[in-house]
């Protein structure tokens, strides 16, 4: 059977607002992480897997991404509805480019080259979780097509990373969303949760399992630190090493970052030290102590 051609969409407009406050300062795919850049990495482990065809959706922060365009040959596509919707408003932007496509997230690390296989049916990634969960969790039948996904489970497997939409797959998916998409709810919500509502309408996606460590993501700057420990003593944030200096400590006494709306509507967050909460306005640079 003959090769066929594959490309790549990596999603990139979102604002990663759980990751203050590194997310202030450059976008989440735009991380070093392990001394790799996490978008380029992935850029390059597709391009392994003899994919050259790769479009990156862009919103915040975009300018950040040109550079890419001349260094790895990529297209970038504008989503200038990143602010106010979520990823379906990035994936009904490139609609005409899904056909055998890996849908990608900016901001995964994989330890190994997970494109390296050339599938001809539509798939989602999927870990194991032991015990309650909150993610999309998925049911198979005894072929491993999915049949049923609900919000969160106990003893899971559960979605998570890249997806491979096969032709057959895109034509279908992509006429749903076109019409989905006219809804302001579907919006604001997120691609799969189409895929979920219409899931037996749709020709069938099987679930491809992976082990634990073979899929990373990182939903706070806690996490990345367990991760990556290059991150503990300096994230590279001016941010944190503005914060660092004021309160005459290192910038691994600080944790438990979590993103607040402040009483004036500022960009804020606050964060622990010392067994204390702070709080940080960005904008101004007040720093409010407990």
């Amino acid at each position: 059977m003959s090769d066929i051609n594959r490309n790549a969409i990596i999603l990139a407009a979102g604002t990663s607002s759980r990751f203050v406050p590194l997310s202030y300062e450059r976008p989440k795919g735009l991380l070093k992480v392990k001394g790799e850049i996490l978008i380029e990495r992935q850029i390059l482990q597709l391009k392994e897997a003899g994919i050259d065809d790769i479009t990156i959706v862009v919103g915040y922060k975009a300018e950040m991404f040109d550079y890419l365009k001349a260094k790895f040959g990529v297209d970038l596509v504008f989503n200038d509805d990143f602010s106010r919707y979520n990823n379906t408003s990035s994936l009904v932007r490139v609609i005409d480019r899904l056909g055998n496509t890996f849908i990608c997230s900016s901001d995964n690390y994989f330890p190994e080259n997970v494109f390296a296989d050339k599938p001809r049916q539509s798939y989602y990634s999927a870990k194991y979780a032991m015990g309650k969960t909150t993610e999309y969790c998925l049911s198979t039948d005894d072929n491993d097509f999915i049949d049923i996904v609900t919000v969160g489970g106990n003893d899971s497997w559960y979605m998570i990373g890249h997806v491979y939409f096969s032709e057959t797959f895109s034509k279908a998916f992509g006429e749903l969303l076109c019409r989905e998409y006219e809804k302001e709810c579907t919006r604001y919500g997120y691609w799969e949760d189409v895929y979920i509502s219409h899931l037996h309408e749709l020709p069938r996606m099987k679930i491809r399992r992976f082990r634990d460590h073979d899929i990373q993501e990182f939903d706070s700057l806690d996490e990345l630190r367990q991760f990556d420990p290059t991150y503990i003593t300096d994230s590279n944030s001016v941010i944190l090493s503005e914060i660092a200096n004021r309160l005459n400590c290192k910038e691994s006494e600080l944790y438990g970052f979590e993103k607040i709306k402040s009483s004036v509507d500022a960009e804020a967050f606050s964060f622990i030290k010392s067994g204390e909460r702070f709080t940080y306005l960005v904008g101004t640079k007040e720093l409010i102590r407990p």
